[in-house]
């Protein structure tokens, strides 16, 4: 059970009551804050404050500061007036467990509206940017076409000026041939008359001698020899497309693999005596795999440990010793190593999508076995998100919400 808060304080004016809760050191980003109009909740593992307030508040414009180890809670009136008591005062535990679903149940709506519309507005910029590529290919398309078809007009006027020159050409080559055969023909009539005999010239079909046929005739040059072109491919370590990938996330995933990799914790004193192997965090990974498989839970939390204190920046690391502390009872620190993981594995790209939606189930496991049903649904949502098809993962997103609207008994496990 988390333990209540009670030396929290209080101030108000006519339009706003302040609340100022000591955090007792925990860090920012370990606490949670949740307020409706007439509920008010603090959470900061295992601490957790409640209160019941007595008059109704704005909830859309409340603000909370959080600094200095304290929590400062403004929470703008609904009723321009000062109030006899922050809270109400009823013991009647129905009452509050009433509104307590209340609040949770308007939260997860909440929740639920602003997540539709940001997937909406996702939606509605991934199709104006695919228009406006689609638009920018489409006009690129037709400049390539417009510039073949110049380029094709160009070529085929050069063409036809070409052929047009070259059937002048040939005409009067032709015109000339003739020209010589008639001065040739008169000559030779002009010789026959003069000598008793003469050779004899083989003509084809047009008047021309064979010689002249066998001049004319122009070797053709041989065929090309035929070869192969091969194209190579940019390696891709993700599975989309580069266009539609999201490039600095992936490139910033890729150097904090490649950092985890290097970082190894060499200089620390106790550690000089252990073997080669012993000190590869790889190798104690494998040895934590394998007696957490056979269900030695305390050697496995071992193997990690020492693995995280070699290199701190390998999320599976913290992931599988969370997983540990879970078979352990020891949920805190279940709940501290998946949020380390969680931390570790950023940004989110899909290489990193199923340690991600695992670490958000142990964690969210973690705290439905404290009590914390309301943070666990949050976690197994966040899984879902990741894997919308797990039919596991559906089921029990869907049991936590039954025993946070009381249609369901609190089983001991998750």
């Amino acid at each position: 059970m988390p333990l209540l808060v009670t030396d929290y304080s209080w101030t108000q004016t006519e339009s706003t009551v302040y609340i100022n809760v000591p955090l007792k050191g925990a860090k920012v980003g370990k606490v949670d804050i949740l307020c409706t109009d007439e509920y008010l909740k603090v959470h900061f593992p295992p601490y957790l404050f409640e209160a019941f307030l007595s008059e109704p508040v704005d909830d859309d414009r409340s603000t909370a500061k959080i600094g200095n180890g304290v929590a400062v809670v403004s929470l703008p009136k609904r009723n321009n007036k000062l109030w006899e008591q922050l809270m109400i005062t009823t013991n009647d535990k129905e009452k509050k467990k009433e509104i307590r679903e209340r609040a949770l149940q308007k939260h997860q709506e909440k929740l639920t509206a602003e997540s539709k519309a940001k997937a909406e507005k996702q939606h509605t910029d991934k199709k104006y940017a695919l228009e406006t590529m689609m638009k920018l290919e489409r006009e690129e398309r037709e400049s390539i076409q417009n510039m073949k078809d110049t380029e094709r007009e160009r070529t085929t006027a050069e063409l036809e000026a070409w052929q047009l020159k070259q059937k002048e050409k040939k005409k009067a080559e032709e015109e000339a041939r003739l020209k010589l055969q008639s001065q040739k023909g008169h000559g030779d009539k002009v010789n026959k008359s003069r000598c008793s005999g003469g050779r004899k010239v083989k003509l084809d079909g047009r008047g021309s001698s064979e010689a002249e046929s066998k001049k004319k005739h122009v070797d053709l040059p041989a065929p090309r020899v035929p070869g192969n072109i091969q194209v190579s491919f940019t390696p891709r370590v993700f599975p989309t497309a580069l266009r539609e990938s999201r490039v600095p996330e992936e490139e910033e995933w890729l150097k904090k693999q490649a950092e985890a990799r290097r970082a190894v914790n060499a200089d620390v004193e106790e550690l000089k005596d252990l073997k080669e192997e012993e000190r590869n965090p790889d190798w104690l990974k494998e040895k934590g795999d394998k007696c957490f498989a056979t269900g030695n839970y305390l050697s496995a939390v071992n193997a990690y440990s020492l693995a995280i204190r070699m290199n701190r920046k390998i999320p599976s690391l913290y992931s599988n010793r969370a997983a540990c502390h879970l078979k352990l009872r020891n949920l805190h620190k279940a709940v501290e190593d998946s949020s380390q993981a969680l931390e570790l594995l950023t940004p989110p790209v899909a290489a990193n999508a199923a340690a991600r939606a695992r670490a958000h189930v142990r964690r969210g496991s973690a705290f439905c076995q404290l009590q914390l049903h309301a943070e666990g649904l949050q976690d197994y949502q966040a899984a879902l998100k990741i894997d919308p098809h797990n039919e596991a993962l559906q089921t029990d997103t869907q049991r936590i919400r039954d025993i946070i609207q009381g249609t369901a008994a609190d089983p001991e496990t998750h």
